[in-house]
This record gives C-alpha cells, sequence and structure tokens, in this order.
C-alpha cells in the first residue's frame, strides 16, 4: 500500500467512523454490543461459504477463459454489491470494514 492509499484508507476510516458514531446514537447498547461482536469476528476470519453449482460453473468457466480473473474478487464484489442494494440500513454499520 502506497502512501496515497493509506491517506485514502485513513480518510474512509474517518468516515465510518463519524457514520457509526451518527447512528451508534440511534443504537441500543444491546445492538452496539451485538455491531462489535460481528466486527471482531470478521476481522478474524471475513472469509463465507457459499452453495451454488452454477454460480461456481460460471466463475470457474471465467477463470479458464479469461485471464488474472480472481473469483474471489469478481464473488466479492458482487455479494457485497447485493447484500449493500438488499440491506443498506445495516450494511453502513459496518462502512469501515
Amino acid at each position: 500500500m502506497n502512501l496515497n492509499e493509506e491517506t485514502e484508507a485513513t480518510s474512509e476510516i474517518i468516515e465510518a467512523s463519524d457514520d457509526l458514531n451518527e447512528v451508534g446514537s440511534l443504537l441500543s447498547e444491546k445492538e452496539e454490543k451485538l455491531i462489535d461482536e460481528v466486527i471482531e469476528t470478521v476481522e478474524k476470519n471475513p472469509r463465507i461459504t457459499l452453495w451454488s453449482a452454477r454460480s461456481a460453473a460460471v466463475l470457474r468457466y471465467l477463470r479458464k477463459t479469461e485471464p488474472e480473473f480472481s473469483i474471489s474478487s469478481e464473488a466479492s464484489d458482487l455479494i457485497d454489491a447485493a447484500i449493500a442494494e438488499k440491506y443498506p440500513e445495516i450494511w453502513t454499520l459496518f462502512n469501515h470494514l
């Protein structure tokens, strides 16, 4: 990570922290504790497992036919977009991740 990327990442963390502080005032103590537990868990292991034969087939096909195609990157981008669209309020709780 170069200096420009580090500065950008730091800015994103600060913005996310501000967002969390704003949202945090609306959350109950129980919800805040749950969010902290989730963050702790995903910081240790951010991996998820999915079972979809069709999606797996498409991604494996792309890996074999497109140079430098990354199944993990593509799956992550697709899942992030879908979850952010379906659960926008919850998604914003974890902007800093």
